[in-house]
């Protein structure tokens, strides 16, 4: 795996090789997918001979039945990188019918984009105004038949609370959001490193 900016390079099945597994029960390629999290951005790179193999992008159905027939793209140079640009599944089989039959096939999701926009520069939204609060409800009418409470008598004093002083909160600005998302980040990478053992 290896760091672009914000994204990465994933060798499929973890080491690049794209080939039938030595046992075809067994759902290696899936089972790596699982343990991995995929981007937007990120790219899987498959090597494999280009003579014997291929990489197809197809739908779930083809995927299933591995249908060969109707790929949605179709990769042969024996060195294949593909870029993930939306959330969601892709589903990749091997060119090769009875490769796919033997479990030569991928399915990967790659997670929601939950950056809120921060990789392009755009500012979060606004926070509420008092102004976008709705007013509360007029108290309900008394039922038929019944009179409506009477207001309390006497004065009523209203004790506001007083707002913040300009001292006591610091200036709010993104620097100090953007400071924690960074460290934030770096840790889970520290931190997923190190349980897999990079």
């Amino acid at each position: 795996m290896l760091q672009n900016v914000n994204c990465y390079e994933f060798k499929v099945g973890g080491s690049g090789d794209w080939s039938v597994p030595m046992d075809p029960n067994a759902n290696n390629y899936n089972q790596w997918a699982e343990r991995s999290r995929f981007q937007i951005g990120d790219t899987l790179s498959f090597h494999y001979s280009a003579d014997k193999d291929s990489v197809l992008l197809v739908n779930k159905a083809d995927f299933d039945n591995c249908n060969t027939a109707s790929p949605i793209e179709k990769y042969s140079d024996g060195h294949s990188v593909f870029k993930f640009n939306h959330s969601g599944s892709y589903y990749f089989i091997s060119g090769v019918h009875d490769n796919c039959v033997k479990n030569q096939k991928l399915h990967v999701v790659v997670m929601a984009d939950r950056s809120h926009n921060t990789k392009t520069g755009a500012s979060p939204p606004p926070s509420p105004s008092v102004d976008d609060v709705p007013p509360a409800p007029a108290p309900a009418p008394a039922p038929s038949g019944e009179e409506a409470p009477s207001p309390p008598t006497g004065s009523v004093e209203i004790n506001p609370t007083p707002a913040p002083s300009q001292e006591s909160s610091p200036p709010k600005n993104g620097a100090s959001s953007i400071v924690m998302s960074f460290v934030g980040s770096t840790a889970a990478f520290v931190g997923s490193s190190i349980l897999l053992g990079f």
